[in-house]
């Protein structure tokens, strides 16, 4: 559990650091994602969920 934790923290870390240093270019890709059609962002997000899983099995195995 602490592990789990530890990585949404993280998440939130690296997502409020860019946040606060590339404000204008995170509004451009929010309204690039709010143009992008739901089936090319399911496709998107499939993929990061696969290379995230990957990136965990290599940690962990």
């Amino acid at each position: 559990m602490s592990e789990l934790l530890t990585a949404i923290g993280l998440i939130f870390f690296i997502e409020g650091l860019l946040i606060a240093i590339f404000p204008s270019k995170i509004k451009n890709m929010l309204e690039l994602i709010k143009n992008t059609r739901e089936k090319t962002l399911r496709k998107t997000g499939a993929i990061f969920i696969i290379i995230g899983f990957i990136i965990i099995w290599l940690i962990r195995y």
